[in-house]
C-alpha cells in the first residue's frame, strides 16, 4: 500500500477523499448511536458537511467522463445532494423515521457503493492500496457489492415475514362451533 497516488492526486480528489473517509467512519457511530443526544446531532452535523463536500467536490472529478467531462456516478453525487436535503428537512420537521431511513440509505447505498467504485482500475484508491494488482480492484467491488445485495435481500426477507406475522396476528381465529 503507497499513499504516493493520494498525494500527487490534485487538491480536489484529496479534498474529496479525505471528507469520504471522515464520512465513512463517522457514519456508523452517529447513524447507529441509540441515544439522541448532543453527540448524535453534533456528529449527524459533521457527517452532512462531509457528506456535502464529498458530493460537491465530485464534480470537479472529470477523468472518467462518458456525458461530457461527467460520468453516471455524478447522478449519485446529485441524489446524494438531494438525500442530504430531504434527511435534513425530515429532522426539521420531527419525522425522524424517515429521517433515520434517508440517511441510512445515504449511507449504505450512496457512499459504501460509491466507496466501492473507487477500486475500479485507474482510480486512486486503486493505485494506493492494490498498486501491484489494479484489476484485483474488480474482485473488491464483486465481494462488496455481494455483501451488499445479500444484505437487501435478508432485510427484504425480514420485511415480508415481519408483515406476514403481523396478519396472521390480526386474523381472528374461526368460532368453534
Amino acid at each position: 500500500m503507497t499513499l504516493a497516488p493520494f498525494f500527487d492526486a490534485p487538491i480536489y480528489i484529496q479534498l474529496h477523499a479525505s471528507t469520504a473517509a471522515l464520512a465513512l467512519i463517522l457514519g456508523p457511530f452517529v447513524i447507529l448511536r441509540t441515544a439522541r443526544d448532543r453527540l448524535h446531532k453534533v456528529g449527524g452535523y459533521i457527517w452532512v458537511l462531509a457528506m456535502f463536500v464529498v458530493a460537491v467536490s465530485s464534480f470537479w472529478i472529470t477523468e472518467f467522463g462518458l456525458i461530457g467531462p461527467f460520468s453516471p456516478i455524478h447522478l449519485l453525487s446529485i441524489f446524494t445532494l438531494w438525500s442530504l436535503w430531504a434527511g435534513m428537512r425530515y429532522a426539521f420537521a420531527g419525522r425522524m423515521d424517515l429521517h433515520r431511513r434517508v440517511f441510512q440509505n445515504l449511507y449504505w447505498r450512496g457512499l459504501v457503493i460509491a466507496g466501492l467504485f473507487n477500486f475500479l482500475p485507474g482510480r486512486a484508491l486503486n493505485r494506493s492500496v492494490l498498486p501491484d494488482m489494479a484489476d484485483a480492484g474488480w474482485l473488491v467491488i464483486g465481494f462488496g457489492m455481494t455483501l451488499i445485495l445479500g444484505d437487501m435481500a435478508l432485510r427484504h426477507r425480514r420485511a415480508i415475514s415481519l408483515e406476514r406475522n403481523a396478519k396472521f396476528a390480526l386474523e381472528k381465529p374461526a368460532p368453534l362451533v
